[in-house]
């Protein structure tokens, strides 16, 4: 075993054993390239982890091959990355034939499972997109078999690392408000993005597990994060209002459909470039459509979704998701023994700015390095004292400046501490999508839902 690769693993095991104490991201040394391998040439798979790994990071790691079911998708994928590896129609003989030392999982939520235990089970270690997984028996074989494998399993959830989100963290772990004693946290998605998830794979609970897993993940991972407890119990309430079967008309997808002239959400997908070249062309392999109508009636996930969780700190969430809100945004309040902190992003009135919000969600997936420049405030009430604010310097792009910092440290970062704990290893990709599980089981029985009767985890007080 070269020091490299020796090197790599120790510090790979320490992030993945536990985020609550300052960790050393990954050590690759110099004397070895970093062997990756990535299953999923979708827009995620080949923007953030394909091209700009290779844009950032080829000075110390190469990709040594590209793995999708869609040939088409697959080859574009390659140029688009700018890698020159071979590509596979098969994981395993990919692994087999490649040898990486580092698999990234991009696949569709509902596959995440397949790949990261296969992974684990050649010998690999595993890096994978948010949500872990989409349904508790496929996370508990997958905490299998991270332990039966001796490899470890990174989730990379990058909302941590926004010097916003980052700054909340700072302002509670200080003390600033005292003990947090509970939280409101609500999100809302325009009708630009929100709808974009009813277009999608993303529609059907069997592909993304609803938007309680596939988005939310992203929101109670800050949460417990947040919070620095683990969530115990859930009670939720969702439905299916405004989207599917509810809409006024219905068509075949937005380019072979008789209402473009009286639907709101018509999106042609053939101007976009990139989306056509990506998916629009290959369709023909495997049949996705990546502009399906919104409306149509196969789509069973909720659209309006409200929890309430109790975390093992006896700290209460109430918590909300919105899919069809004019405006793109997010705010939350914590309520503590000393004080009230509250914060928000992107609410339009607060800034009196007209927004465009079809821009401003393209700006937060774009992967460029922001040089625009924005300061947000954090509002801090202290009892029997007057408010003050900090001033956040924030950015839009790579989701809120969360992509570049996330990357860094796990590929460049080697030496430094981090301080917040901000990397997450399988607990937290498990602690962060039982939430959403639970809520969609809580819905289903009408029943609060124990986190520990999912998986073998039992709820810590203190995560850290």
């Amino acid at each position: 075993m070269t020091t490299s690769r020796r090197k790599f693993l120790t510090s790979i095991s320490m992030l993945a054993a536990s985020s609550a104490m300052p960790i050393h991201a990954f050590d690759f040394g110099k004397s070895k390239k970093l062997k990756v391998a990535l299953v999923g040439t979708g827009i995620r798979g080949i923007t953030f982890w394909g091209k700009r790994l290779v844009d950032e990071y080829s000075d110390i790691l190469e990709f040594v091959g590209l793995a999708d079911i869609n040939p088409g998708r697959l080859e574009h994928g390659k140029k688009y990355i700018g890698a020159s590896c071979p590509t596979f129609s098969n994981f395993e003989e990919m692994v087999k034939t490649s040898k990486p030392d580092l698999i990234i999982v991009t696949t569709k939520d509902s596959t995440h499972h397949e790949f990261i235990i296969k992974g684990l089970e050649m010998g690999c270690d595993v890096l994978t997109e948010k949500p872990l997984t989409t349904d508790e028996t496929k996370c508990r074989g997958i905490l299998e078999a991270e332990k039966k494998s001796g490899k470890n399993l990174i989730v990379g959830f990058n909302y941590r690392w926004s010097p916003y989100a980052t700054k909340i963290k700072e302002l509670l772990a200080s003390g600033s408000i005292g003990e947090i004693t509970s939280v409101d946290f609500h999100w809302y998605l325009n009708t630009y993005h929100g709808a974009s998830y009813f277009r999608r794979w993303h529609g059907l609970v069997e592909s993304g597990g609803s938007l309680w897993v596939h988005k939310s993940t992203h929101h109670f991972d800050l949460l417990n994060w947040w919070i620095d407890s683990e969530p115990s119990e859930v009670f939720a309430y969702g439905d299916l209002e405004f989207y599917g079967k509810n809409g006024p008309f219905r068509g075949k997808n937005c380019r072979d459909c008789e209402h473009t002239a009286n639907c709101d959400f018509y999106w042609d997908i053939n101007k976009d470039k990139f989306l056509k070249a990506l998916y629009v062309d290959h369709e023909k392999h495997d049949g996705y459509i990546r502009d399906n109508c919104l409306f149509r009636e196969e789509i069973d996930i909720y659209d309006k979704m409200s929890a309430q969780i109790k975390y093992a700190n006896n700290v209460v969430v109430n918590y909300s998701l919105t899919t069809y809100s004019p405006f793109e945004g997010w705010r939350v309040s914590f309520n503590g023994t000393e004080g009230r902190i509250e914060a928000w992003l992107d609410i339009p009135y607060n800034k009196n700015v007209a927004v465009d919000q079809a821009a401003m969600h393209a700006k937060e997936m774009e992967q460029a390095e922001d040089q625009e420049f924005h300061i947000e405030p954090i509002i801090v009430h202290k009892l029997w004292k007057d408010y003050y604010t900090v001033d956040v310097k924030t950015e839009k792009s790579g989701h809120g400046g969360g992509d570049g910092r996330l990357q860094d440290k796990i590929f460049r970062d080697t030496q430094s501490v981090d301080p917040y704990g901000r990397s997450a290893g399988s607990r937290d990709g498990a602690m962060s999508c039982l939430i959403g599980i639970a809520a969609r089981n809580s819905i289903e029985s009408g029943k609060a839902i124990k986190i520990e009767s999912l998986t073998d985890l039992k709820p810590k007080i203190k995560r850290s």
